[in-house]
């Protein structure tokens, strides 16, 4: 099993955890976590973009000129694509982008993320993340002490609301809860923030 050290919020070790095998300790699978982000990325795609095509442009109706005799090439519409202010060709419509992935590929690929995490040593336990008030500064600190002051996701085991609105100001760092995890957010952290409560959370649903 990887062991691994835990740090409290000034960055000093105080203790280490072992992690699972079958959680942080496989091979990473680069195509199944890029299956996931591309999942998630395509969930999170409105799909609200809409032009007009031909028969949806206000007039057009009559024939603008006689179809033999002048000269002009025969035209029908004066709101066809090839004319100013004409319709659109195969124009965008609202549509949803959503697609389901397996629920095994989901798992393989979460278990992918948070080894890739450890074996690139971009994963940090901390013992505890406790605030008495709403303080963006504390989070700021914590992160600068563990050496997470880039972009960083921080693992909850719970809701802690002075957390996450102490950490919601800083840029690039984001919070969340085993539950709410995925493998986009793991991927694009620079540094992933681990409590400690929450590791056994995490080999509980995962295991």
């Amino acid at each position: 099993m990887p062991n691994i050290a835990v740090l409290d919020m000034a960055g000093k070790e105080v203790g280490s955890v072992e992690l699972s095998d079958a959680i942080f300790g496989i091979e990473p699978n680069t195509v199944v976590m890029h299956q996931m982000v591309v999942n998630y990325l395509a969930n999170n795609r409105q799909g609200t973009q809409s032009a007009l095509t031909r028969t949806e442009v206000s007039g057009g109706g009559r024939k603008p000129w006689k179809q033999k005799g002048t000269g002009h090439a025969r035209q029908g519409s004066t709101r066809a694509p090839q004319w100013t202010h004409g319709g659109v060709v195969f124009a965008p419509k609202p549509r949803s982008y959503r697609f389901t992935v397996n629920k095994k590929v989901k798992r393989l690929a979460m278990k992918s993320a948070f080894s890739s995490k450890l074996k690139d040593s971009q994963l940090v336990v901390v013992d505890a993340v406790k605030l008495d008030e709403y303080k963006t500064k504390t989070i700021a600190a914590m992160l600068n002490a563990i050496g997470a002051d880039k972009k960083a996701l921080i693992v909850l085991p719970e809701v802690d609301a002075k957390v996450i609105s102490s950490a919601r100001n800083i840029p690039g760092v984001k919070t969340a809860q085993v539950n709410t995890l995925n493998v986009y957010d793991i991927m694009n952290a620079d540094k992933l923030v681990i409590v400690k409560d929450a590791i056994s959370k995490i080999e509980e649903v995962y295991a």
